[in-house]
């Protein structure tokens, strides 16, 4: 251990000599604050609403569970709309940001400030390991605990390797990832199953939701919200990204064999949702590129006395999309966060999950809601049409097996948290 404290301090040096000010106050032992302090790495994107509410997702966690400790953002994207979010809803929640450089070094001071000052360093939900850079860092400068809550690890590189065998727990957001680790050694009681933290989303945005209701006379648990999704998400057309033609090739290839044979699907629960209650249809976004395949696959096709009982709502954020989901009587969406975003408001909800959408969906059978999990190719039209028409018979019941769902979760959260507070201790 000493050698490696003489490495760090070190690599300190190679920072520059502002970093090193601050490196060199950076003790392996917790800090001196009575107050316990949450260094917490998420905020992956915000082209997604799902990726967005994961980060308040897991600020409510810790916050319900872990009342006493500071909680300081360590954000990966930068948008300002999402950034003003989270200052209005956790004005006592810091948000820092600061790259991490290929030899894992931090030249910014108030990234250094936090690591040196912060008792456990939090990973928050994702598709994987988003911020293995970040946590490739805070081992370089401490000895300080650190763990991941609720991420999918389809797969293991050496380099991850190396840093999971180092992380005092790890949770992952569905039980498949949980034997990707085994495979590769990494068992114990400290590694285990704690769903996605958007489960826990709670923030809302009532005046803007009352108003949509309003304009487009929605009533509230008499409309059903539905989401589109294409194979894979075309992130060719909605950021820079370093895909070879080939990839790029296969994704719309992909994308264009399945688009209206998927979509079909949902359209059948569409048309019986509205002949047979009369009711409305709100169609709507997880993510931005999502707005311009609707009337392509959802609103085209249908017969015109379903084309008139159907709504469509642009790109938002999280907290007006679950003020919407909470007065819906059901979301049947190809995305896996809207659901999950329903759920956290008590709204009934479908996973229409196709195969390219990794192994994160596992999530909803180890959570005891494989009964509104359709898997797309293995699915018919009227099965989800029937279930759908099953909950609206007896909404009761379906209220009562999402309520036994979202107590599992509590718990889960519950026993995960005291996991933080006994390594911090």
């Amino acid at each position: 251990m000493e050698r490696r404290n003489v490495l760090k301090r070190i690599s300190y040096l190679s920072t520059g000599m502002l970093v090193a000010s601050i490196t060199g106050a950076i003790a392996n032992n917790s800090s001196s604050n009575s107050t316990k302090t949450i260094l917490l790495v998420s905020g992956w994107q915000d082209v997604n609403i799902g990726d967005i509410a994961h980060t308040p997702g897991l600020i409510h966690i810790l916050k319900t569970f872990l009342p006493e400790y500071k909680i300081i953002l360590w954000k990966k994207s930068k948008g300002e709309k999402v950034k003003q979010l989270l200052y209005k809803n956790y004005p006592d929640v810091k948000i820092i940001y600061g790259s991490v450089a290929q030899d894992s070094s931090v030249e910014n001071e108030e990234v250094m400030s936090a690591i040196k000052n912060a008792d456990i360093l939090v990973h928050g939900s994702g598709p994987y390991v988003v911020g293995q850079d970040n946590l490739e860092a805070w081992i370089k400068y401490t000895d300080k605990p650190f763990g991941i809550f609720g991420t999918t690890i389809q797969s293991i590189t050496p380099e991850l390797k190396k840093v999971l065998d180092t992380s005092s727990f790890i949770y992952t957001r569905e039980t498949a990832s949980l034997k990707v680790l085994k495979d590769h050694g990494i068992t114990g009681k400290s590694v285990s199953f704690a769903p996605d933290a958007t489960f826990f989303f709670d923030l809302l945005d009532e005046d803007k939701a009352i108003s949509f209701l309003e304009t487009h006379e929605l009533e509230e648990k008499k409309f059903i919200c539905v989401i589109p999704r294409l194979r894979y998400t075309p992130y060719h057309k909605i950021k820079k990204v370093s895909w070879s033609a080939e990839k790029i090739q296969e994704v719309e290839e992909t994308n264009a064999k399945y688009k209206e044979v998927d979509h079909a699907k949902m359209r059948v629960a569409m048309i019986e949702w509205v002949r047979k209650t009369g009711n409305k249809v709100l169609i709507c976004p997880e993510m931005t590129y999502q707005v311009d395949i609707m009337d392509e696959l959802l609103v085209n096709p249908l017969p015109e006395d379903v084309k008139s009982k159907v709504i469509k709502r642009d790109y938002w954020l999280p907290d007006e999309a679950a003020s919407i989901y909470s007065r819906a009587h059901s979301v049947l969406s190809f995305e896996c966060h809207s659901p999950i975003i329903a759920a956290a408001n008590g709204t009934p909800m479908f996973y229409l999950r196709q195969p390219e959408d990794t192994i994160k969906g596992q999530m909803y059978y180890d959570l005891g809601l494989a009964d509104w999990v359709f898997e797309i190719e293995e699915t018919e039209g009227k099965q989800i049409a029937d279930t759908l028409m099953e909950n609206w018979e007896n909404y009761n019941k379906a209220e009562r097996k999402l309520g036994k769902a979202m107590k599992k979760v509590a718990n889960i959260y519950k026993t995960s948290s005291e996991k933080i507070k006994l390594v911090t201790i």
